[in-house]
């Protein structure tokens, strides 16, 4: 079937997906060292459980979760550990990286059987069995957010699912790792699906693929008919972000998510990527940890552009020379052009969230205009925020006046820098508006927390 619903605002980039969507994926090479971050999610970051020294083997924990929302980490190789000390992270930071050097010898973890259980056992697994493996694998969506998967699974009674939805969009420009995913796993996609939606108990599932991907389409309806298996394939037309989570549950249901603090859930909907769900599949069937993940390399930058799949904590670096860099190449972005961050550090590695090495030889000019009052921004923003006022706003540094328009509503899909013809960059002052006004708020949020405390006592 295809989506009848759609979202406003939305804009049509340059698909630029001809360099790799035809490329079959391939096993990258293994690094002499891999460098595991203790932060590879949104929530608490993990804390080693491991020392420089010690042993390790490929799938073994080496960071462990502090708190429900946050998702452990494992070794993608077996080896020793090195040192434990911080490293560049994909947001510009440094962050504690366990760092392991790789004996070669591909040595599991005890508790993993790479074979895994029989399909009719997995069949057998009951709901809490799934959420643990789930949990103790450090499953995290695959598609960029890397939001915690069993917390997603896990709604609170009061907020029933009817509705889940596998995202397999994959909206962004140059990036086909979900694509080429959707083509050669397609069954074992299917199966993880079935086994996240019924820890939620959804009765209606919807695979979401926008309709320029049809081969995934047909390959996924395949799947689906082959497991005789109730689930809806839809074709959503194709327009960006279609497989942002709110515009998706739009496209789907004809749901709107309430604005932040607003969840999923709280429309009956939960939303997660294709390669977790695949993810899932093997979790389940083998006690599998997110060890490793395909990603694009793509781009004008790079000689051999390819899907690979590569071990979590491999140096981006370290792909990029098995894809020949070009040494004209001027910017690496990890992930797509629209939402991607581009890094000042080859020295980044590859963590759960990474679906692509993104390399370009020419760059955007940094000069800007100012605002023309046109529109265009207003006319293509899919939450409905005036992202002229905002940048306007945080232009002369008025943070209130920012607050005022919504900013914190915003999902940063780069629509509005995208379209807007004084090359105004919104998103960055969006991303800066964020950095003042979230922690300000908490410490608001606390200290009159504290006052009613001292009140009541």
């Amino acid at each position: 079937m295809s989506g009848k619903m759609g979202f406003r605002g939305g804009i049509h980039p340059p698909e630029q997906k001809h360099y790799t969507e035809g490329k079959a994926i391939e096993v990258a090479p293994v690094p002499d060292v891999v460098r595991i971050p203790l932060q590879q999610h949104i929530g608490a970051p993990t804390k080693p459980c491991l020392t420089p020294g010690d042993a390790v083997k490929k799938g073994q924990m080496v960071g462990e979760p502090t708190a429900f929302v946050s998702a452990p980490v494992h070794s993608s190789v077996s080896g020793k550990v090195v040192e434990i000390a911080p490293y560049p992270h994909i947001f510009g930071t440094d962050v504690p990286c366990v760092v392991i050097e790789n004996d070669k010898e591909e040595r599991w973890a005890e508790g993993i059987n790479p074979e895994g259980i029989s399909d009719e056992d997995l069949e057998k697994l009951e709901v809490d069995e799934i959420k643990k493996r789930v949990k103790d694998c450090g499953l995290v969506g695959m598609g960029g957010a890397t939001f915690p998967t069993h917390v997603k699974i896990s709604p609170p009674p009061n907020k029933p699912i009817d509705t889940f939805i596998a995202n397999g969009c994959e909206c962004e420009p140059y990036l086909t790792a979900d694509h080429r995913l959707m083509l050669e796993h397609p069954k074992e996609i299917v199966v993880g699906i079935k086994l996240l939606a019924r820890c939620v108990n959804a009765k209606r599932i919807v695979v979401a693929i926008e309709e320029n991907k049809p081969d995934a389409i047909r390959s996924m309806r395949e799947a689906v008919r082959s497991l005789g298996l109730p689930f809806e394939v839809v074709a959503l037309k194709t327009r960006y972000p279609q497989g942002a989570e709110k515009q998706l549950i739009k496209a789907i249901t004809g749901r709107e998510v309430p604005p932040p603090p607003g969840l999923p859930m709280d429309v009956g909907c939960l939303v997660q990527n294709v390669g977790t769900c695949r993810a899932a599949y093997w979790a389940c069937k083998s006690n599998l940890p997110l060890i490793e993940r395909v990603l694009s390399v793509t781009g004008d930058g790079v000689e051999e552009p390819k899907n690979l799949l590569a071990r979590i904590g491999t140096p981006i670096k370290f792909l990029l020379e098995h894809c020949r860099i070009r040494p004209t190449a001027r910017k690496v972005i990890l992930g797509g052009p629209m939402m991607g961050l581009a890094q000042w550090s080859d020295e980044v590695v590859v963590n759960k969230g990474t679906s692509g090495i993104l390399v370009l030889q020419q760059t955007t000019p940094a000069e800007y205009g100012p605002c023309i009052r046109c529109g265009r921004c207003v006319e293509v923003c899919p939450i409905g925020l005036v992202p002229s006022a905002i940048s306007v706003a945080m232009e002369a540094g008025d943070y209130d006046a920012a607050d005022a328009e919504n900013v914190l509503d915003c999902i940063e899909c780069g629509c509005c820098t995208y379209i807007c013809p004084s090359k105004r960059p919104i998103v960055q002052w969006v991303k800066q508006a964020k950095s003042v006004l979230i922690p300000r708020k908490k410490a608001e949020a606390a200290k009159k927390k504290e006052k009613e405390a001292a009140k009541k006592s």
